[in-house]
């Protein structure tokens, strides 16, 4: 499942990032944020790698109905999330 390919390319960082469904069980009074364009609810996953295809970043939590750039940005714009930004200027 490929929504979102963003690639930065450094000297100092150089990863790939992706988002990807994963399947939930949720109470059904709060499933209906989880339903997007999937049959069933699902929690939308975004993960960064590394070229030597290590995880150095992941972020679950979000609902499958969440767009992956709505999770993106929302990760890069807050500190807390330790997103490894490209430094500044680039």
């Amino acid at each position: 499942h490929v929504e979102l390919k963003i690639i930065y390319v450094s000297i100092q960082i150089a990863l790939s990032i992706d988002g990807t469904h994963v399947v939930v069980v949720v109470l059904t009074n709060k499933s209906i944020s989880y339903y997007g364009r999937k049959e069933y609810p699902t929690q939308n996953v975004m993960a960064a790698c590394d070229f030597d295809m290590l995880f150095i970043f992941v972020l679950p939590g979000w609902e499958g109905s969440v767009h992956d750039t709505s999770i993106f940005l929302d990760t890069i714009r807050k500190q807390s999330n330790n997103f490894p930004n490209p430094p500044p200027g680039l």
